[in-house]
């Protein structure tokens, strides 16, 4: 299953993003706390450069607590503040203005030696698709400023949103990369609804998100659907036996897979599956290998 989505504005929301560098003090990229390392763009370490960075691990009341320390400390690591938050309920959400101002210190307190105090600051939140920048920024302003979906795509356009006198934000549409190197990365994207479902086979999806959760939390998979993964299962075996379990069948006996899959997928996006990092800082030690081995 070869995984490619790039459409138009895309490329014009990364020209958009090089062209507006200059009126920002900080970026703010949000990612997805259960995919650190598929649900950052490798174009935006390029395109932003020496600026300031601020990385806001959204979802994080879906990944794994202890995992999502191990993040913090990695990405503290390379020289960037850390929030930890969930734009959905807003929780963390209120330590988003204080974090900026942490990562802008040294600026601000140049700022005020020039006798420019009041000066807000101006950053720019950047991010892939349904990753929850607009629902995040909305949270942050109080208000509904930003639009958002529960689908990608939603944002086509920059938009400066003033949280307070001291803080505005300019909201950018997300961007993926032309090219999926890694098709591990883009099944990651593909998990969690980065890239539309339409564009692929939802059976195959399943089947590698049941293999890679059978490795990851295979508890989970106990829990929801009633059988304990062993080992040398396929993933289709797995699918297989679960839609068996939830009573999928249709005619002659044969399962619905993909309904299970479908089922898998959406369980698994609403949290209902538990609190489940699919990604560590120790993968990309291993040449970015994110297959979900431990």
């Amino acid at each position: 299953m070869n995984i490619q989505w790039y459409p138009g504005h895309m490329t014009k929301t990364r020209r958009m993003i090089a062209e507006n560098l200059k009126y920002v003090d900080v970026v703010a990229e949000v990612i997805d706390a259960r995919i650190p390392i598929a649900s950052r763009n490798p174009d935006i370490d390029d395109l932003v450069g020496s600026k300031p960075r601020v990385v806001i691990l959204n979802r994080a009341d879906q990944a794994d607590p202890a995992s999502s320390k191990l993040w913090g400390e990695y990405f503290r690591s390379q020289g960037m503040s850390v929030l930890e938050c969930d734009a959905r309920t807003g929780a963390g959400v209120k330590q988003f203005s204080p974090v900026m101002r942490g990562a802008l210190k040294e600026q601000i307190a140049k700022w005020k030696e020039k006798g420019q105090v009041g000066r807000p600051v101006r950053a720019m939140v950047v991010g892939i698709p349904n990753v929850g920048k607009s629902t995040f920024i909305n949270k942050v302003a109080k208000k509904k400023s930003a639009k958002a979906g529960d689908r990608p795509g939603v944002t086509r356009g920059k938009q400066w949103v003033t949280v307070d006198q001291g803080l505005e934000l300019l909201d950018t549409p997300g961007i993926l990369w032309p090219k999926f190197e890694d098709q591990t990365i883009a099944q990651h994207l593909a998990f969690t609804g980065a890239v539309r479902d339409a564009i692929m086979d939802v059976e195959t999806l399943g089947c590698h998100l049941m293999e890679l959760l059978a490795r990851r939390k295979p508890e989970a998979v106990t829990a929801r659907f009633k059988f304990v993964p062993e080992e040398g299962m396929t993933g289709w075996e797995m699918l297989e036996l679960g839609a068996r379990k939830r009573g999928f069948l249709i005619s002659g006996g044969e399962v619905d897979l993909e309904r299970m899959a479908n089922i898998l997928l959406d369980e698994f996006r609403g949290g209902k599956m538990g609190r489940i990092t699919l990604e560590l800082p120790s993968d990309l030690e291993k040449g970015a290998e994110t297959d979900g081995t431990p």
